[in-house]
């Protein structure tokens, strides 16, 4: 950037009134700018309770899916080795990195769903924190303002 695009930048941000300067990006307009609504971080509970399900669903279906394939898959490379196929050798160890997979996925969606639910408890946690700290700051502002006669 150039210096008299850097100070032709700073005037015209002067002239919005703005006290905050922003280099090298906008204002997100769902957030993280200073200019939001609701601040910086928004968590809406419903998105996160949605994803949490999906996790969840996507979990028990495919636990439950992916062991008739697993079975499948282990009775026929044992009926193909039965026989002298050597197939049933490579059918038995892509059927046992099959499981691995599996289980990878599966606790993927564990650890997405319990995330979720400990941020959301802990969103809940600093929300309630937030709002008692500033209840206090209100109530000890209504007494120096009762004290000084307002």
């Amino acid at each position: 950037m150039a210096w008299d695009e850097w100070e032709q930048l700073k005037s015209e941000a002067r002239q919005r009134g703005s006290a905050k300067m922003q280099i090298d990006h906008l204002a997100d307009p769902g957030g993280g700018g200073g200019d939001a609504p609701h601040g910086d971080l928004t968590v809406c509970e419903k998105d996160l309770k949605a994803v949490g399900d999906a996790a969840y669903a996507l979990y028990t279906d495919f636990d439950k899916d992916s062991d008739l394939a697993r079975i499948s898959s282990f009775k026929a490379a044992g009926g193909l080795t039965d026989q002298g196929f050597v197939l049933g050798e490579a059918l038995d160890h892509v059927a046992t990195r099959w499981v691995d997979q599996v289980q990878n996925l599966l606790d993927a969606c564990v650890h997405i769903y319990t995330h979720l639910d400990y941020t959301q408890a802990v969103h809940k946690g600093d929300e309630e924190r937030v709002y008692a700290t500033l209840s206090s700051i209100s109530t000890l502002d209504k007494g120096f303002d009762e004290h000084r006669g307002y």
